[in-house]
Formats: C-alpha cells, structure tokens, sequence
C-alpha cells in the first residue's frame, strides 16, 4: 500500500507541476505558487472536516515545520524559475527532497531492505537526470544551485516533517501546512521584492494546482502511516518524471537522452522497491 500511495502522490505533483509550469508562462510564477498554497490550504481543510481526526499539539507542530519546508521550497524553485535556471534548480531540488528525509528515516531507526536500497540509489540519479533542461543557463548557474540546494532543503523538511504526524491526527495539520506554506512564499516574494499579488486570470490555475498538490500530499502522508519513509519520500520524488512525461504526451515536447535514462532509472527503482 505504502508503494501505490506514494507513486499516487507521485502522479499529483507532477500533474500540479505541469499544470503550474503551463500557468507560469503567462503570468508570474509568484503569484500561481500563492494561490496553489492558498487553494490547497482550502482543499486539505475541507477534506479534514469531512475526514475528522483528534491531532494533538506534536502533530500541529509538525504540520506548522512542514509548512515552512513547503513554502521556503516553492519560493526557491520559484526564484529559480524566474531567474531562468530551471535546468539547474529542478534536478538538485528533486534529489534533495528524496535524500533529507531518508537521511531522517534511518536516524529514527528504519532500515531498508537491500533490494529497497538498490531501487533508491537508481532513483537519485534518475530524479537528476529526469530533471534536467537540455540547456543548462551557465552565467546564472552557480545561482541555480543555491536555489536548488535551498529548495531541496525545504522540500525535504516537509516530507520528513509529513512523516511524523500519525493517522489519529487527520488532515488538519496538512492544512496548516498549506496555509503556513503560503505566507512562507508570501514573506520570501516581499524579501525578493517581486510581486506575488494575482492580477491576471491564469493566476486562477494556481488553484488546481494547489487541489492537485493537496491530493499528493494526503497520498504521501497516507504512505508513511502506512509504510517507511524512506520508501515513500523516494517513490514520491519520482514526481519530474510524470511532469516530462505529461509534456511529450500533451505538448508533443522531446524527451531529451538524459531524461530518457532518467525515466528508465526511474522504473528501475520503482520496481526494485515495490519488490523490496
């Protein structure tokens, strides 16, 4: 169950990434990330009420650090989208949302089964090469991966901090998360003095954007309650390929060799763990 949940989760950040990679190329990027955090927010609430759950103050504290993981996260892979240093950013943000919280499953006690640990060290690579742009912006590259490896980082607090929350909590830490990862973006686009305010319509995008996220995030917190973190961060890390995918299926984009060994990498590992 832990392996489908997180493939699941997989699937939804993608389709959100695609769909928000399509709404920013016509409006600010800061503005979709906003409103798919406020949206998500929205939508994760909603589903708690219906759902229920009795979270304890631990859980709301770890729903309110993942929240700072998500917004610090986005704004990054944000700031490296406007900054045109995607091919830079994507790759390092994707890995390092993968390895900080193995790191963390294995201090907390987890230990993967050998099979499990071949099938991550074929995804970490895979998640890099799949992420990658053909061309990669060299005069803003060492930018590129500040911002990624600070991407990475907050990614990988939420995934980990998502971890520790349990089944009796329900959702509503997932919708503080949201709610904090949009005043986190918010804070950071004031900082960066760039406009996050919507004022043009594919700005709305960034709402199922934020639905779709919302649905990934239940599907990975649903797949560590029900299995390791490690496995389920890995799996659900595998998310650029769906967006690649999505692009060369719908948009007719090619798919580069370095993405084409990433995507085989990627099924690699995804067998290799569901085996494991």
């Amino acid at each position: 169950m832990t392996v489908l949940l997180a493939l699941a989760g997989a699937v939804f950040y993608g389709l959100s990434d695609f769909v928000g990679g399509l709404a920013s190329r016509r409006t600010s990027a800061w503005s979709v990330a906003f409103l798919a955090a406020l949206g998500g927010a929205v939508f994760v609430l909603v589903a708690g009420v219906v759902r229920g759950g009795d979270p304890t103050g631990t859980d709301f504290a770890w729903g309110l650090l993942a929240g700072v993981g998500n917004g610090f996260g986005t704004a990054f892979l944000y700031r490296g989208l406007a900054g045109g240093r995607m091919g830079v950013v994507a790759p390092i943000s994707a890995v390092g949302a993968a390895l900080v919280p193995v790191a963390v499953g294995l201090v907390t006690g987890e230990r993967p089964s050998a099979l499990v640990w071949v099938g991550i060290l074929a995804a970490v690579p895979g998640i890099w090469f799949v992420s990658q742009e053909p061309e990669m912006d060299v005069p803003g590259a060492r930018g590129g991966v500040l911002d990624g490896v600070l991407a990475g980082l907050g990614f990988g607090v939420l995934f980990a901090a998502l971890g520790q929350i349990p089944e009796s909590a329900g959702l509503y830490p997932l919708a503080l998360n949201q709610a904090v990862g949009a005043v986190a973006i918010v804070l950071v686009a004031l900082a960066l003095r760039v406009s996050w305010v919507p004022r043009e319509a594919p700005a709305l995008w960034g709402l199922l954007c934020g639905a779709l996220g919302a649905c990934a995030t239940v599907a990975f917190l649903l797949a560590t309650q029900a299995g390791a973190l490690t496995v389920a961060a890995v799996l659900a890390s595998l998310y650029p390929a769906v967006t690649i995918l999505l692009a060369a299926v719908v948009l007719k984009e090619p798919v580069h060799r370095a993405q084409a060994v990433g995507l085989v990498l990627c099924g690699v590992a995804v067998t290799l763990v569901a085996a494991g």
